[in-house]
């Protein structure tokens, strides 16, 4: 039996190429023909590499996760719980609002398949939210439990308020906010977190 051809294409390359089409004319917008184009492969090549046009857009998603890791490891191994909070805020805040043409602004979890007829891509992004919710929900159990939120605090609460901020921000950031009009969001949104005072402006009572 013949061993089959190598690919002749970096696979990293080609995802973060097809994330970016994907996140600009989202599941359903992004024709097959761009995707190629933009990944400089053959279509026998995509269907070879990932099956199908949904595929390439599990492989992406994948992809974003990891390039997103980092961010999240920090932000799961911060301190406190609320400086868990400010690192997540912040980095979605930074990572949204990027204007040096790395990625498009926003995020492509929120962009990319929101309304599509494929009920599978919706239900797949939802799925990769709600990961990072577990994950800051189970970092925040094990904050109560160690006596580092308060036994009032409800940690599932308190990811759902992250994750609907974040989003939230990206919304804003793919519609032209800057990074300076999201950190304003963010002070905003911690100034609500358990224990957190309001910051009073200068000249207030």
């Amino acid at each position: 039996m013949k061993a089959g051809r190598p690919r002749s294409f970096c696979t990293d390359t080609a995802l973060d190429r097809a994330m970016t089409v994907f996140w600009r004319k989202g599941y359903e917008g992004a024709s097959l023909a761009e995707l190629t184009e933009a990944m400089g492969i053959s279509p026998p090549s995509l269907y070879a590499a990932f099956g199908n046009k949904e595929g390439l857009f599990l492989a992406v998603l994948a992809r974003y996760d990891a390039r997103r890791q980092a961010l999240m490891d920090r932000v799961l191994n911060a301190a406190d719980p609320g400086a868990v909070a400010r690192l997540y805020l912040e980095g979605v805040a930074e990572f949204a609002a990027d204007t040096e043409g790395r990625n498009p602004p926003g995020c492509l979890l929120v962009q990319s398949g929101l309304s599509c007829s494929d009920a599978d891509i919706p239900l797949a992004l939802a799925q990769h939210r709600a990961e990072k919710e577990r994950a800051l929900r189970q970092r925040f159990e094990r904050d109560q439990e160690a006596g580092a939120l308060p036994q009032g605090a409800d940690p599932a609460a308190l990811a759902r308020y992250l994750m609907a901020v974040a989003n939230g921000m990206c919304v804003q950031a793919s519609a032209g906010a800057t990074t300076k009009e999201l950190a304003e969001v963010v002070e905003m949104a911690l100034a609500a977190w358990p224990g957190n005072k309001p910051q009073l402006r200068e000249g207030s009572p």
